[in-house]
């Protein structure tokens, strides 16, 4: 297999300007295709192929490959020479994988050409796919980047919705019922809004970025647009901060309700010990092999030493009573 015919296994396309687009032979993207419209290749970072044309063939920086070719990004964005470098993250929503385990996506725009290095399946890229066979696409680059930031959000919403349900749920569960599996619920809950903030507080930087900076191909429409998505993203890193705050506050009440719980386990227990502590040491002195004790010629003596201890026990009682200690 050439090299062309194994790079063109990913995804070439041209968009028209007006909505739609067309699949382009992965031969045709080395011509001049800037009046015809934008370029937008999607490629898979781990192929071989890829890599090489990337390296060899795209004209890329070599600074600017480092990122995309990097095996782990965290947002960000910058300019470089005429392009724009952003990398982003989406929620995880393939099958069998964790929201939390956010998905990276790293962009290269230039003036007519859009390329998109990612590895898992991101589900906004295929929105923006059949958004663009639909004819309801992005126009151009800027337009693309738009789209794209509002795909992510807009996915990231059911997630933090279901998220914030989760944590209402045992805030319920926690009044009705105290056992220790709750807390291995509330500790994953934890956990998940860490990963998840991990990667959106710097996506809102990202937003807020790419609303300040100058790019020959962002309108001032892009701009505004880019400012509600950064306002949507810091309401998710604000909602993320609350169920995570809200999570440790009913993680202390359960640890709290099950603390009073084994105390007063515990409390019972020392009751009973402090019950019994005199009762084993007379049974204790009459079981001493010695001559000499109580009772031993007495038929009835077993009798009266149970009821004596039993009225010993009777008496403890009353007296722990008086002292508040029951």
């Amino acid at each position: 297999m050439s090299r062309a015919e194994s790079v063109a296994q990913q995804s070439a396309c041209l968009l028209d300007g007006k909505g739609h687009s067309r699949p382009l032979a992965w031969d045709l993207i080395t011509q001049d295709v800037p009046s015809k419209g934008t370029l937008w290749l999607q490629l898979d970072y781990t192929q071989e192929e890829t890599q090489s044309w990337l390296r060899d063939e795209s004209g890329i920086d070599p600074l600017v490959l480092e990122t995309l070719l990097a095996e782990d990004t965290r947002p960000r964005c910058f300019v470089h020479g005429g392009g724009l470098l952003v990398t982003l993250r989406g929620v995880n929503l393939n099958p069998g994988e964790s929201p939390e385990d956010m998905v990276s996506i790293r962009v290269w725009v230039e003036q007519t050409r859009i390329i998109t290095v990612s590895h898992r399946r991101v589900m906004a890229l295929e929105d923006l796919a059949r958004s663009l066979k639909d004819g309801d696409g992005p126009l151009d680059c800027g337009d693309f980047l738009v789209h794209l930031t509002q795909g992510l959000a807009r996915r990231m919403a059911n997630v933090l919705e279901d998220f914030d349900d989760s944590v209402s749920a045992l805030e319920d569960e926690v009044l009705v019922q105290e056992n220790f599996q709750l807390r291995g619920s509330i500790s994953s809950l934890r956990r998940q809004a860490i990963c998840l903030r991990r990667y959106l507080a710097p996506q809102r930087e990202v937003m807020v970025r790419l609303q300040t900076e100058k790019f020959p191909f962002f309108s001032d429409l892009h701009r505004v647009q880019c400012r509600e998505v950064a306002d949507q993203v810091t309401r998710y890193v604000e909602d993320l901060d609350s169920a995570k705050d809200r999570a440790a506050i009913v993680q202390d009440e359960l640890e709290a309700k099950l603390g009073a719980q084994m105390n007063k386990t515990m409390y019972l227990l020392s009751i009973v010990a402090a019950i019994f502590l005199p009762l084993g040491l007379l049974t204790g002195l009459l079981d001493i092999n010695v001559g000499g004790i109580p009772g031993m010629e007495n038929p009835n003596a077993f009798l009266i030493v149970c009821s004596f201890l039993v009225v010993i026990a009777i008496l403890q009682a009353i007296l722990f009573r008086r002292m508040r200690w029951m």
